[in-house]
């Protein structure tokens, strides 16, 4: 006996996948772009049948939690400076080419913001020499690997196996032979490495962890691109005169170190630039009794207190009180909803002292009034 499911089933718009593997990646860079729920009124909504209903705020729901990558300063910035070092480094092979070092607090949104790097550098690729090489395999100018605790050489090389679907049986040299193999034949001319601060395990000295990454630089005829948290502390790059210090001298000489900086309101152009992003926000998202100004001007400090200025947790926050304004029929971010909403420890542990100052008249994220410039968002 058919039911409505069998007769008109609705899988919604997850995409589930790990860009750790080449089928996951190839998922992330290929992708199509997802369509914005239709903006609807109470009224709408109350027309909805029940199963509608369901659907309409499925399709809500998925789409809340996948807003972005959004172009804010920080992004962009970065992404010109990781062309900048990409895209200049067409060494021949008999040359070690430079590596970008992307160091900044947890947060940020400096994964995601690699990452949307990587995928437009490998579409560009794809569309300037096409879907295969000349030697008839599928071309991925970009891959993607990430780390675990306590990672040696060995399991780095395996990683890099593993995105392509290849064994990761043997040692530490089979596996490089292996995963060279597949860098030369698909054309692989960039490797993002996330979290590689756990490489060598968190209490390693630096000397150690720069042998493991000179070890790439020289292995791999690809730029490396090291993704990762409080990197430089460990001094890292510094230079030194001592064996020890000489590594890392030779590992600084190679590498550039960038950034991506929270967002600040102590001056007036971060002030500009926090009110920018969240009525980039405030646009895409799919609420009945949504209305200009609900973040840019009313949740504005709160949002700032809350999220200290970082990206993840604010995001995380937005697309939190969506879901809570959906299921309860709020259909509005309002500062009594998302006062139930619950976010990372971090951002909550330094809410107090943000909220305080706000509160005081001693600070604030909103832009002085004769200041405010008219932007896209």
């Amino acid at each position: 006996m058919s039911t409505a499911n069998d007769i008109d089933p609705f899988e919604g718009d997850d995409r589930q996948y790990s860009p750790t593997r080449l089928p996951g990646w190839l998922q992330e860079v290929n992708g199509p772009d997802r369509v914005q729920p239709e903006h609807l009124t109470r009224a709408q909504l109350a027309d909805l049948s029940p199963r509608e209903l369901l659907r309409h705020n499925d399709r809500r729901k998925v789409w809340h939690a996948n807003i972005g990558p959004i172009q804010t300063p920080q992004l962009r910035a970065l992404h010109e400076d990781l062309a900048e070092i990409v895209e200049s480094n067409r060494h021949d092979g008999d040359k070690t080419k430079p590596a970008a070092l992307v160091d900044a607090y947890p947060g940020l949104g400096k994964s995601t913001a690699v990452r949307d790097y990587g995928r437009s550098f490998y579409r560009e690729q794809v569309a300037l020499r096409g879907e295969s090489t000349p030697g008839g395999h599928r071309r991925v100018p970009v891959i993607y690997i990430a780390l675990s605790g306590n990672t040696q050489i060995r399991g780095l090389n395996a990683a890099i196996c593993r995105f392509y679907g290849l064994p990761t049986s043997g040692d530490a040299d089979t596996l490089a032979e292996r995963a060279v193999d597949a860098v030369l034949s698909l054309k692989t001319s960039a490797i993002i490495i996330d979290d590689v601060h756990f490489l060598a395990g968190s209490q390693s000295n630096s000397a150690r962890m720069a042998n493991q990454l000179k070890y790439l630089s020289n292995v791999f005829p690809v730029t490396l691109i090291y993704v990762g948290v409080g990197v430089q502390q460990r001094g890292i790059l510094r230079e030194g005169f001592s064996r020890e210090e000489t590594l890392l001298a030779q590992f600084g000489r190679r590498t550039t170190a960038l950034s991506l900086r929270p967002f600040e309101i102590e001056g007036e152009a971060g002030r500009q630039e926090w009110r920018t992003l969240l009525k980039t926000i405030e646009r895409q998202l799919v609420l009945a009794e949504k209305y200009p100004g609900m973040l840019a001007h009313d949740l504005s400090d709160y949002l700032y207190a809350r999220s200290t200025g970082h990206f993840a947790s604010l995001m995380a926050l937005i697309n939190r009180g969506c879901l809570r304004a959906v299921r309860g029929g709020h259909e509005r971010l309002d500062a009594e909803l998302m006062d139930r909403v619950k976010n990372d420890a971090a951002a909550e542990g330094a809410r107090k002292e943000l909220a305080s100052a706000i509160e005081a008249g001693l600070l604030t994220s909103r832009p002085a009034a004769g200041t405010i410039l008219r932007t896209s968002a």
